[in-house]
């Protein structure tokens, strides 16, 4: 079974530039997007009636052009929720919860931290939020698959200049320890299975032209609970492939 996470950074935009075209050639069974920037009334109808794929979409409820995210599924989930139960979070259309036969699928935008202190509180609120979330599952039992754009890169590896962003929201150290602590509590970061090697980046800064330049962050990702580990056969980065200011992650899980 081949998982696709991609924050698309505008899904209307990136359709015109050959996405369903994109999808046709990955072929994934499950895809995961972010930053899709559409309410409800502005999905393309196209893409509504992707063809082999049921599609699902979560906006937020107030906030236009911002956030959301979508799923495009070729086996329909037994149950879907698009939020963890805490109103501020599930209020900006952040999280979707799709329940499978073999494990439960969370695809996620996590905040950014960057333009404020109080986005840098509420971003560190939700993270601890979701993870007594996650791992209250995982110990009752439940396989968990989580991916998204994570919005911070987890060691001195995951970012082309770590010394000078250090103080830096993305690479705070709070921030990175969450991840730890995600770890910590019986997660895999599924990338750093199979490949430890510093530059593999899935985000670049459009404006410094960053990506030409091999300047990036590594902040999407793929983690999947312990008792998943068995089934885990690949994990890769898709760094060709265009379109967006992130590149799309993906994961390999055996039946």
């Amino acid at each position: 079974m081949k998982l696709i996470s991609w924050n698309v950074n505008g899904i209307r935009a990136i359709i015109k530039k050959g996405f369903k075209r994109w999808v046709r050639k990955c072929d994934p069974d499950i895809l995961c997007l972010q930053e899709t920037k559409v309410g409800e009334h502005q999905i393309p109808k196209d893409l509504r009636r992707m063809v082999g794929y049921r599609s699902y979409f979560s906006s937020p409820t107030e906030r236009k052009g911002y956030s959301g995210v979508a799923l495009l599924t070729k086996s329909e989930p037994l149950a879907l929720e698009t939020k963890i139960g805490i109103d501020r979070f599930d209020d900006e259309g952040r999280v979707q919860v799709a329940r499978y036969e073999d494990f439960v699928l969370f695809n996620v935008y996590f905040p950014n931290g960057k333009s404020s202190a109080e986005r840098l509180k509420y971003k560190m609120d939700f993270y601890d939020a979701f993870l007594d979330l996650v791992v209250r599952m995982k110990d009752g039992g439940d396989r968990v698959v989580i991916c998204g754009d994570v919005n911070t890169a987890h060691e001195e590896i995951d970012l082309a200049r770590p010394k000078e962003n250090s103080k830096i929201s993305g690479f705070l150290p709070e921030e990175r320890a969450w991840i730890d602590r995600l770890i910590d509590n019986g997660f895999i970061d599924t990338y750093r299975e199979f490949d430890k090697s510093p530059g593999r980046y899935t985000w670049w800064d459009t404006k410094t032209r960053a990506r030409e330049r091999k300047v990036g962050w590594r902040i999407d990702y793929f983690f999947i609970s312990d008792n998943l580990r068995g089934r885990l056969e690949n994990a890769f980065i898709l760094s060709d492939v265009t379109g967006s200011d992130h590149c799309p992650v993906g994961i390999m899980l055996r039946d």
